[in-house]
């Protein structure tokens, strides 16, 4: 593991010739070099990685098998154990499948800002607990450079358009990594509802898991090698336990599951299937005008929504696992990451062998890199992922809440209820 200190003192000739020894001559030209706009189709791209967990690790392997254009050179994260273990695990991806057995340029740091201060970085990806997304994206952005961020997009409504707004500002190429808009399988679900096919859609369905809930973990002793302040950053400083920030990336932390640090598994996995309703439907740049909680406020299932074309879509476990099940005037349609299933009459059967082959996962991160060349939209903006969030983060407040919230997406407020209008922002912590 390397270390920085606040100053970066590596200049851009020794960057170049360290790098161009280390990729066998591959000549590197940061976009800072040519200014943003223009990137020559035979650049390497510099990513640097912020959260350098469990999913960061994913993203590493997603960015060296599927894509091109990239190289990792720099990540940041608030534990030593995950730097060192995630400098070793992009060198030794880059031996065994780049066959670059001499890659030693990949530096780490403790504190984000100082990865964003390097020029040589072109992009960035956000792969932290959801409470730091917009921070980290917006400074991103605003520091020039392009974002790849993961799901769900913010925890707040004003923190998704604020980061919508430095996108749009900053003119930055920004990917929601909301990824199943790049699979086989949900591409093929939109194509059939939008042709008709199950008739006029009159409700949705999405099955996932529960609303955010406060923070409750017992107390267990701070490990050595994590600064928990930095961790927690805008978030309450909570109690420390294993389960929300474990040393090691041998399973999903449980950050996700309260409302401090996340949105439960409802914003979780809502931001994936969510995000299918929003897109199939063509809500991509609204949400629904209705949110209509079950009157048990111990629920955690039942709350309706009601698009502004009457279309209702209702968070209800309808047995499949985690997907989404259209219901048209001519049939059902149901599609998750392991089903594609529509029933439009005995002359209007699926073809059994797309229903049971495994879906193409398409090139969601390749998308992004292309588009940072093109200087072009990504299959999933900010704007996507910002509408999708804001469905998760109302649907829990509405829970909260206990009470029937009517929403102005225009406006992004709720009309005549003070107390989920102030719910729409959360106070950071100053730390």
């Amino acid at each position: 593991m390397i270390e920085k200190s606040k100053k970066f003192n590596v200049s851009r000739r020794d960057f170049i010739r360290n790098t161009s020894l280390a990729f066998a001559a591959i000549t590197i030209v940061p976009r800072h070099v040519l200014g943003r706009g223009y990137t020559p189709p035979s650049d390497k791209i510099n990513l640097g990685f912020i959260g350098l967990g469990k999913q960061g690790c994913i993203l590493a392997n997603k960015f060296l098998w599927n894509t091109k254009d990239a190289q990792i050179v720099a990540g940041s994260d608030v534990w030593d154990t995950k730097r060192a273990n995630f400098q070793s695990h992009v060198e030794g991806l880059y031996s065994k499948h780049k066959n670059i057995d001499s890659y030693k340029s990949l530096i780490t740091y403790l504190d984000y800002q100082e990865l964003l201060e390097r020029k040589d970085i072109d992009a960035v990806l956000v792969a932290t607990p959801d409470h730091w997304h917009a921070i980290q994206a917006i400074d991103a952005m605003k520091s020039g450079k392009d974002v790849y961020c993961e799901k769900p997009l913010t925890n707040s409504i004003a923190d998704g358009r604020a980061l919508v707004d430095t996108a749009q500002k900053t003119k930055a190429v920004f990917q929601t990594g909301s990824m199943q808009r790049s699979w086989e399988r949900f591409q093929k679900a939109s194509d059939i509802v939008n042709s008709g096919r199950i008739g006029d859609v009159k409700k949705v369905l999405v099955n996932v898991g529960d609303p955010a809930r406060n923070y409750d973990l017992p107390e267990e002793v701070l490990p050595n090698g994590i600064d928990w302040n930095k961790w927690c950053g805008p978030a309450p400083l909570l109690t420390y336990n294993n389960r929300i920030a474990p040393s090691k990336v041998s399973f999903y932390p449980d950050w996700r599951d309260f409302k401090e640090t996340g949105g439960g598994i409802l914003s979780d996995w809502g931001a994936h299937m969510f995000d299918v309703a929003q897109w199939v439907l063509g809500m991509d740049a609204t949400g629904p005008v209705k949110y209509s909680p079950p009157k048990d406020p111990n629920a955690k299932r039942g709350l309706r929504m009601f698009y502004e074309n009457g279309i209702e879509m209702v968070h209800e476990d309808f047995g499949r696992e985690w997907g989404v099940r259209f219901i048209g005037s001519n049939g059902t349609l149901d599609v998750s990451r392991k089903y594609l299933e529509i029933d439009a009459g005995t002359n209007q059967q699926e073809t059994p062998s797309f229903i049971n082959t495994k879906p193409s996962e398409g090139n969601h991160y390749q998308d992004w890199l292309t588009a940072i060349k093109n200087r072009s939209e990504t299959i999933s903006g900010a704007e996507i992922g910002h509408r999708t969030a804001s469905v998760c983060n109302i649907a829990n407040i509405a829970y909260e809440l206990g009470e029937t919230l009517d929403w102005n997406p225009k406006k992004e407020k709720f009309i005549n209820n003070k107390q989920a209008n102030k719910m729409r922002k959360r106070i950071p912590r100053k730390f």
